[in-house]
């Protein structure tokens, strides 16, 4: 089974931009989701992912990506893990995020090129079932 991306981002622009350069361009399978509850929505999907791509602030009053993170990793999830941010690095979840060591922090907007070699460093591709 080919490896699979999962992208959480609430910005409705930004989250079709990634899936589109990640599915169509890029050329690897996708499960976009726009918020911390359609990611609990979609988890057998997003659990089966080989990489999350998570934006770290999925705006007030909601949960972020910090808090997807911890879902998935009680989960079980052994992914590679990516925040996104367009965030200065003082923001407090930008803070946290980088005191959690175990995850890349990369800043928006991300470029193709930039895109292209995380995923393929990061990820085995496997074709057929």
């Amino acid at each position: 089974m080919r490896a699979s991306i999962l992208i959480l981002e609430d910005d409705d622009d930004m989250r079709t931009a990634l899936d589109d350069v990640v599915s169509t361009l890029l050329g690897w399978p996708c499960v976009a989701v726009a918020s911390y509850d359609e990611l609990l929505e979609r988890s057998e999907e997003a659990l089966g992912c080989s990489m999350a791509l998570l934006d770290v602030n999925l705006g007030a009053d909601q949960p972020s990506g910090l808090d997807a993170l911890d879902w998935l990793l009680r989960q079980g999830f052994r992914g590679q893990v990516v925040f996104l941010t367009g965030h200065a690095q003082s923001d407090p979840l930008v803070q946290e995020t980088l005191e959690r060591g175990t995850v890349r922090l990369m800043e928006k907007p991300i470029g193709l090129s930039q895109l292209s070699a995380l995923l393929d460093e990061g990820l085995p591709r496997h074709e057929g079932p």
